[in-house]
């Protein structure tokens, strides 16, 4: 199967439009800049923007399982619908009352500790004879796991530290990427205009 000219200038064409939407990625990466400027402060205002960036994923989810159930034809697509009907009311609860989404997150925080920290300690031990680096994985699942059960006691403003840090760090470093992959389209489109003409 060979690829014609015609094609070629179309795939071109349709990568030039798509890096002029560089901005998109500089502004969403502002927003997750911003986010993290919130989180990081550590007061009310924080766990009440983690509740509703929650309501806001729950959203996403509860779209997307819509979606599945539109496209799908199997005979167990009801589940899709009422896992989107359990994720909008979800996402209702994290933005009518966000404080009380956020604590609910703490309190399933440690428990998803445990079980990933688990997890990675029996992948470390099953994959010690072919991975030279399975004893980074132990670590890892030790560290893990010791946190799940430090998030697991019942002093509440230790989980809102751990859940509004880890928060916080991966908005900052989501602004950060979405950045310099905005800067990085900018460079390509740029170079790409240079190379065969603005059209």
């Amino acid at each position: 199967m060979t690829v014609t000219e015609a094609e070629v200038v179309v795939d071109e064409r349709d990568v030039r439009s798509a890096l002029k939407l560089w901005w998109v990625f500089l502004v969403t990466g502002i927003i997750w800049l911003l986010i993290s400027l919130v989180v990081l402060r550590f007061n009310e205002t924080s766990v009440a923007t983690v509740g509703v960036i929650l309501g806001v994923i729950l959203l996403v989810a509860c779209l997307n399982e819509f979606l599945a159930f539109a496209v799908l034809r199997s005979g167990w697509r009801w589940l899709n619908l009422a896992f989107g009907v359990l994720l909008a009311a979800g996402s209702l609860y994290a933005f009518v009352n966000p404080q009380s989404a956020f604590w609910a997150l703490a309190s399933v925080l440690g428990l998803l500790l445990i079980l990933a920290g688990s997890f990675q300690i029996i992948t470390a031990a099953v994959t010690r004879h072919t991975n030279d680096l399975w004893w980074l994985g132990l670590v890892v699942g030790i560290l893990e796991l010791l946190l799940g059960f430090w998030a697991s006691q019942q002093y509440f403003p230790a989980r809102a530290a751990l859940i509004l840090i880890w928060v916080g760090f991966f908005a900052l470093f989501r602004g950060i990427t979405e950045i310099v992959l905005a800067f990085q389209m900018r460079g390509s489109g740029r170079s790409l205009d240079e190379r065969y003409g603005t059209a």
